[in-house]
């Protein structure tokens, strides 16, 4: 399965965050045995994953995977749990058996609550004992109930996220900055976007990588064919790349093949 192309989410069940960690988290999932089984009928899948520099988490709570991160290959084992930035594309290999606890990040929102700079992550793949404590880990594998879990999490974010008042400014502008784009048609320049969260083109290059770990051009250019493809993929007939601000369908392509590694064709579109 691939990201967009396909409806990744159907095998798994989701929970928004409490209001309180809205901004910092997009969401809590977990990996559903009986939609596994309906839709995938016991076979082995893999899942292709773009970048999104939103930082995520997964809990292992059944067996092995393998996992390519750029040019690097990984067995993650059944009692390993990891962190990854999601700066490049990630390509899950799964049995059946899968089981994975996930916590996705809003873009800064893992710098947010643990005060680690998105950019120290980088592409590697990150032993999660270095960042929870294994206390929590443990507490979290044996609970056998998916909103118990989230509720154990969400506790333990509340926390740790209360040490990290003196960043929010860091955030919030980049918070800003990201909906300000988001709202121009994806079509202001730095300067413009920085002028309206009251900043200068330095500052906000600066909180970016700070917050982000990659430049504001960087970041909006990933959200903007983001945004584009999903709209190709879903309502091809009444797509137009202007409405993206794309120069014409030709800059749309070469944009696609930038950032998924191969044409549009390849995907049968």
């Amino acid at each position: 399965m691939v990201e967009i192309f396909d409806n990744i989410h159907k095998i798994y069940q989701y929970q928004a965050p409490c209001e309180e960690l809205a901004e910092y988290i997009a969401f809590f999932s977990e990996s559903s045995c009986s939609a596994t089984e309906k839709y995938l009928a016991g076979e082995s899948f893999s899942v292709k994953l773009f970048p999104s520099w939103t930082p995520t988490i997964w809990f292992n709570l059944g067996s092995p995977y393998k996992l390519s991160i750029a040019n690097q290959h990984y067995v993650v084992q059944p009692n390993q749990d990891v962190l990854l930035l999601r700066n490049t594309i990630v390509e899950r290999r799964n049995l059946p058996t899968d089981h994975i606890f996930t916590v996705k990040f809003s873009a800064g929102g893992f710098e947010g609550i643990f005060g680690i700079k998105q950019g120290c992550l980088g592409s590697e793949l990150i032993g999660l004992s270095h960042i929870i404590p294994s206390s929590i880990i443990q507490d979290l594998k044996r609970i056998d109930n998916f909103e118990e879990r989230v509720m154990l999490l969400q506790g333990f974010f509340l926390q740790i996220k209360q040490r990290r008042s003196w960043q929010e400014h860091y955030f919030k502008t980049v918070q800003r900055a990201i909906k300000a784009y988001e709202t121009s048609n994806m079509e202001s320049r730095n300067s413009e976007i920085a002028s309206e969260v009251s900043a200068t083109n330095k500052t906000l290059y600066r909180y970016f990588n700070h917050v982000v770990g990659t430049t504001p051009k960087n970041y909006f250019s990933v959200i903007r064919v983001r945004e584009a493809l999903q709209k190709y993929v879903s309502h091809k007939a009444d797509f137009s790349p202007y409405d993206f601000g794309y120069y014409d369908m030709s800059h749309f392509y070469k944009e696609v093949i930038k950032f998924t590694g191969s044409k549009l064709i390849d995907n049968g579109l």
